[in-house]
């Protein structure tokens, strides 16, 4: 049986999307899940894997992270992570009227 790779594609997405949006925390299930509701489709293989490895940090640091509480650290700091915690800001900002 062959499979077709865009099929494993929209398959791997489905499944990050889900994964994003039922992370066990409603304010990261918000900016993770509404981040991916946003591109997921548009993701090809390697930014899925980005997004996939920023999802592997634990969800109190990511809230800490994507909400500026606390900054980036080097070490883990990615375009992802940033693009993340940007539209974030971005969302939060729209609902205060700003």
């Amino acid at each position: 049986m062959h499979t077709d790779p865009t099929d494993a594609l929209q398959q791997r997405r489905r499944r990050l999307l889900y994964r994003a949006t039922h992370r066990g925390t409603y304010e990261n299930d918000l900016m993770i899940g509404g981040y991916a509701h946003k591109h997921i489709a548009t993701m090809d293989e390697v930014s899925l894997d980005e997004f996939e490895a920023v999802m592997e940090h634990p969800d109190a640091e990511l809230a800490d992270w994507l909400t500026g509480r606390l900054p980036i650290p080097d070490e883990v700091d990615t375009p992802m992570l940033r693009s993340i915690r940007d539209q974030a800001a971005e969302v939060a900002q729209a609902k205060q009227g700003r």
